[in-house]
């Protein structure tokens, strides 16, 4: 018996929304600026990737399909083997060129991991994702000055 634990976090990057939406939706560029995520293999079937997870010498692996892609507005996947988890990545534009970028990611742990996530696990992933997407914002906006 599991249970699904769910993160959300979000940030704002001074960037246009197809930007961010084009740097995010190449997965295979995310270890530049997701912490624990090693690596990410998109395979022949372009809706299905490899993922590896390192942390304090542990390694999680799983296959992830994405379910729902629309461009500059979301992209939602689920795990289909390996790690349980699922979420999404959803992009707001706003006026002047910038972009609210918000994550959300629910992973499933055993039921006595309520207990932990409400003790220090829950706080670790979130502030961890939080850290992850700011070093996305600042990949993004030094990417997009490149360009400019």
């Amino acid at each position: 018996m599991s249970d699904w634990l769910e993160h959300t976090v979000q940030t704002e990057v001074a960037i246009p929304v197809e930007y961010a939406w084009s740097l995010w939706s190449d997965l295979q560029a995310m270890p530049r600026w997701m912490k624990w995520i090693d690596s990410v293999v998109v395979t022949a079937d372009p809706e299905i990737s490899a993922w590896k997870l390192g942390t304090n010498g542990l390694t999680f692996t799983w296959k992830s399909r994405i379910l729902k892609q629309i461009p500059n507005q979301i992209i939602q996947w689920e795990s289909i083997g390996g790690l349980p988890n699922r979420g999404a990545v959803r992009f707001y534009g706003r006026p002047n060129n910038m972009t609210i970028v918000k994550l959300s990611i629910a992973y499933a742990i055993p039921a006595i991991g309520q207990i932990m996530d409400n003790l220090f696990l829950g706080q670790v992933v979130e502030s961890t994702l939080q850290a992850d997407l700011d070093r996305f914002r600042i990949y993004a906006q030094e990417d997009f000055a490149k360009t400019s």
